[in-house]
């Protein structure tokens, strides 16, 4: 089965080591991974300021760069969510359209290939710790990824899971509505950082760096230690 990674910036930019956990997760589950080097933003976070533009030009260079990949997989349900949002966009465009819509139906965040494609739970990981799981609003509400990663985590000897209460409320990153929407978005990663301390997790793990870095930050200027963790780390993990 061949397979395109789809980095995602902020993995490339600021956790480099979940393209590599992912890389070798496919290949252990017998994937051929490639890279195309022309991949870019998703354009993600311009579309949502307005930018539609400009964001399509981004987009376009996404829909060139994995024309020729049978499988397009990434580390990020919130990335992955807006290549399945590119063939409304790119409605009654025909230049585009044919070919937005193809890498929309072959894109995948990577729990969801490996549990519905695929058609595996178990990894062959082992990891040792009290984990609780972060599910983040873009993989659940807009891509639709609710159980996979569970399924995957669940079937790891070693891990203790701990359900998150109130799992389904936002964090407060939401891309730029952490920027623009501060002091809510404050409070958000307050709530979100106080239920993660209720459970005595030792781990906290989720499938978007995005919230990921915003929990961690949150939670470290609290002074908890709680350590954050993106679900590839735990599924690559092979003691």
């Amino acid at each position: 089965m061949k397979v395109s990674l789809f980095i995602t910036c902020l993995c490339d930019i600021f956790s480099a080591n979940v393209g590599k956990d992912t890389v070798e997760i496919l290949e252990r589950v017998g994937c051929n991974v490639d890279f195309p080097e022309l991949q870019t933003c998703c354009g993600q976070p311009a579309y949502n300021s307005g930018y539609v533009k400009e964001a399509k030009q981004s987009m376009k260079q996404m829909i060139r760069a994995f024309k020729d990949s049978d499988y397009v997989v990434g580390p990020s349900g919130s990335c992955v969510g807006m290549l399945k949002e590119y063939p409304n966009l790119f409605k009654g465009d025909k230049e585009w359209e044919e070919d937005a819509k193809e890498l929309a139906d072959k894109s995948y965040e990577l729990t969801q290939f490996l549990v519905d494609v695929v058609g595996i739970v178990d990894v062959g990981s082992t990891f040792n710790g009290r984990i609780t799981y972060h599910p983040s609003c873009h993989m659940t509400r807009i891509l639709g990824v609710n159980d996979a990663p569970i399924l995957l985590l669940k079937q790891i000897e070693g891990i203790e899971f701990i359900e998150l209460p109130v799992k389904e409320d936002c964090c407060g990153f939401g891309g730029t509505f952490s920027v623009k929407n501060a002091a809510i978005s404050e409070e958000m990663v307050k709530e979100k950082s106080q239920h993660v301390t209720e459970t005595k997790a030792e781990y906290l793990v989720g499938g978007d760096m995005g919230c990921l870095m915003n929990i961690g930050g949150r939670m470290q200027r609290e002074g908890k230690k709680v350590e954050v963790v993106h679900i590839t780390e735990i599924l690559n993990t092979t003691d």
